[in-house]
């Protein structure tokens, strides 16, 4: 759970008060004998980086909301895949969980920027899933199967981080935007056992400008 995913609670239970709501921000929570206890129409999932048991999506309808325009990108770190390779835009697909990753029935897309830090990217898309999960309990949508070919990003691992090969400014200027949120490793350099952790990166005319934090490598 992310920040911005108690706000978008806040903002939801606030909104629908009609409704009962219940955040689960723990995996430990995030179980069968606990969701039992709140028995739930729907569980929304705006952020979620695990195989959800298969025990949980057929005992309730889960809706998870992936970042990209499905059956395109399946898979891990959407955000850094999609930038990485030159995209600007995006959508965040509403799926159905089931088996297989990012297989699921869609019940609805809506377009997304990816310009900003990745916490930038990940705070327009709240309020774009806030809009989104609206949407679904005002009108209901049916899901519909996923078409065309699929294609997967593969999850980026933290040694992939580094920045020493990267010889232009616009691909080292979307590295560290990308990786620039909480619970992503930044954008580095090592140098004799310290590391230089990059982010608030800026465009200016023919350079960059961003703050650095100097640390010994663990």
């Amino acid at each position: 759970s992310k920040p911005w995913h108690k706000d978008l609670f806040k903002k939801l239970a606030e909104y629908k008060k009609e409704i009962k709501w219940v955040l689960i921000d723990s995996e430990n929570l995030f179980v069968l004998s606990e969701l039992k206890k709140i028995n739930p129409k729907k569980i929304f999932i705006p952020h979620w980086s695990k195989i959800i048991p298969k025990e949980i999506y057929n005992n309730y309808e889960c809706i998870l909301f992936h970042m990209t325009d499905l059956p395109f990108g399946r898979g891990g770190s959407p955000l850094q895949n999609l930038i990485i390779n030159g995209y600007k835009k995006t959508k965040i697909s509403a799926i159905r969980v089931e088996k297989g990753i990012d297989t699921g029935p869609i019940y609805l897309k809506r377009n997304l920027l990816l310009n900003g830090s990745a916490r930038d990217i990940f705070l327009r898309a709240s309020e774009t899933i806030f809009e989104m999960i609206d949407e679904i309990l005002k009108k209901g949508p049916y899901p519909i199967e996923q078409v065309g070919v699929p294609t997967y990003f593969k999850r980026r691992k933290p040694d992939q981080s580094n920045i020493s090969n990267l010889d232009k400014l616009n691909t080292i200027y979307d590295y560290i935007r990308m990786l620039d949120c909480e619970g992503y490793p930044n954008a580095c350099l090592e140098l004799n056992g310290i590391v230089y952790e990059f982010y608030n990166v800026k465009k200016l005319n023919n350079k960059l400008e961003s703050n650095v934090r100097i640390r010994s490598k663990k």
